[in-house]
């Protein structure tokens, strides 16, 4: 699992978009394909359920009911940030860690709506290395991929139960796959639950998770959120809205539909494994919106949580200014 994209700091240069349309009097853009406005959403990853309602809003006309043409790409090497913040693409899948990051180094990327509206991710293991809480990590080997803030997380947990991050191994094992690497070389990682968790249990591999927001308030951050870039915002207003309702309407279809949700998945991504999709998607569904008032929806308080912790933990130079890195103005009402 990617939770943390290092940002270019001469990524300062927003590349100019695409030009307004003006709204109909239903509060949709025109759908005339010759009128289409043609914009790119990056993943952060390769095609999973955190982008189903992104692909829903895609197969099911959505986006060009708003007037956008939108083309949905994966990241490659430059990574999704670095390109929506560039202005390569004008919205992006990201994280809240990479959005704080990114804004502390003078790099312009805000947050215009939460995918999941809590942080489902944790540390698993097989259930025969015995890892039942954060103590249980010392003496373990941890497989990660290189941030200083999986050491920080770790210890933050273990902390909590007087035990020492000192104790425990960490490796970078890159990308290799979870059930690879626990029968190898580490014996816990960081995943989410609703993907790399529900495959264990497709599998019949008993694992043990030790989730984030058990243990800490500070850690139950946005992840993933959608981004886009502040010229964006500034210069295409009407293009973000369009965005965003087209994207939330998606992701209401995928709460209410998990399994025609998941077809639509399928479709645009058939390498993916039908059973891990649809489980994933049900175990998923309700947990895009959970207790928010509506899908999207993003609170100060989370902002600034996180950041605070980032901060006392030695992963930001400086505080954040949490108010300008969301907003919610673009979320349907």
């Amino acid at each position: 699992m990617k939770t943390w994209f290092s940002l270019v700091l001469s990524v300062l240069l927003i590349a100019g978009c695409g030009t307004n349309t003006e709204e109909n009097s239903q509060g949709s853009r025109p759908e005339n394909k010759k009128n289409l406005e043609k914009v790119t959403v990056v993943l952060d990853w390769t095609p999973n359920t955190n982008h189903t309602g992104l692909y829903v809003a895609k197969e099911k006309g959505y986006f060009k009911e708003e007037g956008l043409d939108v083309n949905i790409i994966m990241p490659g090497e430059a990574g999704a940030d670095q390109l929506v913040a560039s202005g390569k693409s004008q919205f992006g899948v990201g994280y809240q860690e990479g959005v704080t990051q990114a804004r502390i180094q003078g790099v312009p990327l805000v947050s215009i709506a939460a995918v999941i509206q809590h942080n489902t991710s944790g540390f698993a293991s097989p259930a025969d290395k015995n890892i039942i809480t954060p103590k249980d990590f010392a003496g373990k080997t941890y497989g990660g991929w290189g941030s200083p803030a999986e050491k920080s997380v770790i210890d933050s947990l273990m902390k909590t139960e007087n035990a020492d991050v000192e104790k425990v191994k960490i490796i970078n094992i890159g990308d290799t796959d979870f059930f690879t690497a626990v029968k190898k070389d580490i014996d816990f990682a960081w995943i989410y639950y609703g993907w790399t968790g529900i495959e264990a249990e497709l599998r019949g591999e008993k694992i043990n998770m030790v989730y984030l927001t058990d243990y800490s308030e500070k850690l139950d951050y946005y992840t993933p959120v959608l981004t886009t870039n502040e010229k964006m915002i500034a210069e295409n207003p009407d293009t973000v809205k369009a965005f965003v309702k087209a994207a939330a309407k998606g992701y209401k279809f995928t709460i209410e539909n998990p399994g025609d949700a998941a077809d639509i998945l399928l479709k645009a991504a058939p390498d993916l494994d039908p059973e891990l999709v649809k489980k994933s998607q049900e175990w998923l569904a309700p947990k895009y919106q959970d207790d928010a008032p509506r899908w999207g929806e993003q609170k100060l308080e989370v902002w600034e949580n996180y950041a605070s912790w980032m901060y006392e933990n030695g992963l930001l130079e400086t505080e954040l200014e949490a108010k300008k890195a969301f907003t919610n103005e673009f979320l349907p009402e």
